[in-house]
């Protein structure tokens, strides 16, 4: 599990294909020297395995699914990723749950300063499978960082940014119509389920007495 406050910035050294799957390796400072090998990493909001490492570096392969479906389909060597290790038993919880499962890849619309502020505007294009999750005020994973929802109009959703995000994460180096992973706050998942089954649940005469 993660909280989605991201640790290091780290950096595409080079992506290799190996049969139906990419290897990529990534560079940085910190992360490495705490993995292990077949340890779990937050990349940009995915969940990998940890494979090769350097005290600079590390592997990750990644399966045709997780490619054609999250944002690495626009990654290239040089391009940033947020990283995260996972929460620590008696860590502190600084953001939200997340699982580094991407529900889903927004489009970014535009990154912009705030009029007459140092924070900035990100806004996003999301699908309709994570909107119905996505709450004004509600938490949202956006690249593997933890965001609030400060603007939803149907399927645009805006977050405001400030400049210790920007310096801390790969926000800056996205450009507009880049894709970007998405996960949605598990709890709303587990809430729908649940209501779900108690629909599903009602007897012949209550359904009719609602309607149906």
């Amino acid at each position: 599990m993660f909280t989605g406050i991201v640790e290091e910035v780290g950096k595409i050294a080079k992506i290799e294909q190996r049969g139906e799957n990419r290897r990529i390796t990534i560079t940085a400072q910190n992360t490495p020297k705490e993995l292990g090998t077949g340890h779990s990493v937050s990349v940009s909001g995915v969940c990998l395995t940890a494979l090769e490492i350097t005290p600079t570096s590390f592997c990750a392969d990644l399966a045709p699914e997780t490619w054609e479906r999250t944002s690495f389909s626009r990654i290239h060597e040089g391009a940033k990723v947020n990283l995260e290790l996972p929460m620590k038993a008696d860590g502190r919880f600084g953001g939200h749950v997340v699982q580094g499962h991407v529900d889903g890849v927004g489009k970014l619309i535009a990154f912009e300063r705030i009029a007459d502020s140092e924070n900035f505007w990100l806004h996003l294009e999301i699908p309709s499978d994570v909107e119905k999750y996505t709450v004004f005020k509600g938490s949202i994973c956006i690249e593997g960082i933890s965001l609030t929802v400060a603007k939803l109009e149907k399927n645009r959703c805006t977050i405001a940014i400030i400049p210790h995000t920007v310096d801390l994460t790969n926000l800056g180096s996205l450009k507009p119509g880049d894709p970007v992973n998405l996960e949605a706050d598990v709890i709303a998942k587990y809430v729908e389920k649940m209501m779900t089954r108690e629909q599903t649940s009602l007897s012949v005469p209550e359904l009719v007495a609602q309607g149906f």
